[in-house]
């Protein structure tokens, strides 16, 4: 979700803040500490969740581990620090965490009033409608006069309010605090529908004693890019982090993946892949990093078709299909630039 209450407090917070990670540079802070501190949610299936033996996974996850493999050639050196909404922004601009890969929204405000950078999108979302199919509605037109379940001081709680006025519609809020709240008072009827991004509904669907009793509507209201983000004032850092994500979406382009990447790796003639696993081109220097940066990336964690298959895709149990978050060349938005 996205949290924007409380700007100018957050702002003033920025402002001026000096910590040790940013005097010391966050890269070297992680190579003297041995992990990568990685701000993610409290739990939400497909992005960030622990599982029943208490490892973390999903999509936000796996950007962690991406850049502990680039940075410590070891994907499991991550320590997750679970975050509200409200605690997010704080605990990053403090210095408790290295990076906050927590289904975050890239908005204006945050861009430019929280000393904060966006290193790139790892999900293209928006923001939709999760209703009981008893209701026996098909469109979110429908909705007037609706009660919503909706999370406290978020964009979500914005776009809601635009949403409506635009439609010339009524809707009764029933504020929550937290995610699980307002889908376990969904649950208990206390509202006719929940919104949120989403990735995040299918998320809390199966959550419900019974998934099927739910719908997603079909109207999305709102563009949500959702990707991780780094304080402003270290290029090194944010360069790092960036470039990580860059090379999960070129490895899936060039058709480099966890189970073929050595193999490529001593037969690919192609200069795209070597420039990539760190044969050639640019290698690590101008990031800071060890050569094989990039391969070991896609060894450890894989390409970005690999992350979202396993963590959301239809073979997930949030079953959520490519759509607008395919490559660019197979009629998504996914680009990135070039590795040379």
């Amino acid at each position: 979700m996205k949290k924007i209450a409380s700007v100018a407090a957050l702002s003033a917070i920025a402002v001026g803040m000096s910590t040790a990670a940013q005097a010391e540079g966050t890269l070297d802070a992680v190579k003297d500490k041995g992990f990568v501190q990685c701000g993610v949610s409290t739990g939400l299936p497909g992005f960030s969740n622990p599982d029943e033996k208490g490892n973390w996974q999903g999509m936000d996850v796996d950007v962690c581990r991406a850049i502990a493999a680039a940075v410590l050639g070891d994907a499991s050196k991550v320590k997750y620090i679970p975050l509200t909404a409200k605690e997010r922004f704080t605990a990053l601009q403090s210095g408790e965490i290295d990076v906050l890969s927590r289904n975050t929204t890239w908005t204006q405000t945050r861009d430019t009033t929280l000393g904060l950078n966006f290193a790139g999108v790892n999900y293209y979302d928006g923001q939709g409608f999760l209703v009981s199919k008893n209701l026996g509605v098909k469109s979110a037109k429908e909705l007037d006069g609706a009660a919503v379940c909706i999370q406290s001081g978020t964009t979500t709680e914005l776009n809601l309010s635009d949403y409506f006025k635009l439609n010339n519609m009524q809707f009764d809020p029933i504020v929550f605090d937290t995610s699980d709240q307002t889908v376990k008072g969904f649950e208990a009827g206390r509202c006719d529908v929940l919104t949120s991004d989403q990735s995040q509904l299918y998320a809390l669907r199966i959550k419900l004693a019974d998934p099927s009793s739910a719908m997603v509507l079909p109207e999305v209201i709102s563009k949500e890019p959702l990707g991780p983000v780094v304080r402003q004032g270290d290029d090194q850092w944010f360069n790092i982090v960036k470039w990580s994500l860059n090379a999960m979406i070129n490895a899936e382009e060039l058709g480099l993946s966890s189970a073929n990447v050595d193999s490529m790796k001593e037969s690919s003639d192609n200069p795209s892949i070597k420039r990539l696993i760190g044969l050639e081109g640019p290698k690590g220097e101008g990031l800071g990093l060890a050569d094989d940066w990039g391969y070991q990336i896609v060894k450890q964690v894989g390409n970005y078709g690999e992350v979202f298959e396993r963590n959301v895709g239809a073979g997930s149990p949030l079953g959520i299909e490519r759509g607008i978050n395919a490559l660019w060349n197979q009629g998504g938005f996914l680009y990135a630039p070039p590795m040379r």
